[in-house]
């Protein structure tokens, strides 16, 4: 009596939940997702951007490091504009990562667990970022 207790259970339970199938990625992107919860994914995308192009990044450095010469060349490769558009986005990305770790720190500490809050650090993660990433911008670029 119980195992056919259990499987009617079973059917009830199998019957009553809903099955997706076929998602593809249209529909996972059109998700409407609040402000935070966007930064948040931006925060994962920017780490794993930074993960993959570190290995570059010190290389670049060691090169740099090597002697005068590899520095003046590495100088000489920031005068092209495309390098230094490059240079900009990934200064962006790791200063919006970093702030946004500093964000991910207070929501560790229990501050701005609200709506209001959540989306208020948000902002302010986006607009310092971006913020940052424009002073770089503009000492690549030797506007100052």
């Amino acid at each position: 009596m119980y195992q056919f207790w259990g499987l009617a259970m079973a059917e009830a339970v199998k019957k009553l939940r809903p099955e997706y199938r076929n998602i593809n990625i249209r529909q996972i992107l059109m998700l409407r997702l609040p402000l935070a919860g966007r930064v948040s994914i931006l925060h994962r995308i920017s780490g794993a951007l930074l993960f993959f192009l570190l290995p570059l990044v010190l290389y670049l450095l060691e090169q740099s490091l090597n002697s005068e010469l590899n520095f003046a060349f590495l100088k000489a490769c920031f005068s092209y504009p495309l390098v230094n558009l490059v240079a900009v986005v990934l200064s962006w990305v790791y200063l919006f990562h970093f702030c946004a770790g500093l964000r991910h720190l207070l929501l560790d500490m229990h501050y701005a667990l609200t709506k209001r809050g959540s989306k208020q650090t948000s902002i302010l993660v986006l607009v310092v970022s971006s913020i940052l990433t424009i002073a770089v911008a503009f000492k690549l670029f030797g506007a100052f």
